[in-house]
């Protein structure tokens, strides 16, 4: 593919709808979804990529709401796009979509900062629900996986002494309910009306406190601690 087919000028004007970028090394895989999800009101395909370098560099130019995002490419894989993709800012919302459902090939993305994942045979109805989804804000993890990431942030909860009184301030607090909705640092600083900066300080508090490594272990803790006052 040359890059000028890759996508969408990044000019282009925004219709209102979700953008998704699709990245799989498949073409008939890439091509199958953009035919479906262009008959979607509400979702507009605005490029494609091939492998995970060019899945980094047309989120980066683009900025979709959503990044659908195969994990296993040739060259650099879904987990280093989404690293990549972090290290330029990019606020895009990604969603794995791979044919292996074990949790041990989905839990080092869903670290990395990917949103959810779902498999390539899950119903089509069903992909666009969890392109909403995502792009709403919420985080979706199967189960396994869900327990996969709690058991490691209980370990690492466990070996810093934090219980489940962190002791957070009323700021932290907010930050992190913002978190659990899946909000970007961006995107809080405009909610707190404060700077990315102090979003920036807040939630390295926030994840020292709470003992865990990254922001979804954040929302997860968050969820689970909600869960279990609501008993």
């Amino acid at each position: 593919m040359r890059e000028e087919e890759a996508g969408t000028p990044a000019s282009a004007a925004r219709s209102g709808k979700i953008s998704v970028l699709i990245a799989d090394d498949h073409p008939m895989v890439r091509q199958g979804l953009r035919v479906f999800l262009e008959l979607q009101p509400d979702i507009e395909v605005v490029g494609e990529a091939a492998d995970g370098a060019q899945a980094a560099r047309l989120a980066q130019e683009l900025r979709p709401d959503v990044v659908l995002l195969d994990l296993v490419m040739p060259g650099t894989d879904g987990v280093t796009a989404i690293e990549l993709m972090a290290e330029a800012a990019v606020d895009s919302r990604v969603l794995i979509v791979t044919s292996f459902g074990e949790h041990r090939t989905v839990v080092p993305a869903i670290r990395a900062g990917a949103r959810g994942y779902v498999s390539k045979e899950v119903e089509p109805s069903a992909l666009a629900a969890a392109i909403r989804a995502v792009a709403a804000g919420h985080v979706l993890l199967g189960p396994e996986v869900a327990a996969a990431l709690m058991s490691g942030n209980a370990s690492q909860t466990a070996e810093n002494g934090v219980g489940s009184d962190p002791q957070l301030t009323a700021r932290e607090r907010e930050v992190l309910d913002l978190i659990a909705r899946g909000r970007s640092n961006r995107e809080i600083a405009r909610a707190l009306t404060v700077s990315e900066k102090t979003v920036k300080t807040h939630v390295s508090s926030v994840l020292m406190k709470l003992g865990v490594a990254d922001r979804t272990q954040a929302a997860l803790w968050a969820v689970r601690h909600a869960e279990h006052g609501n008993e």
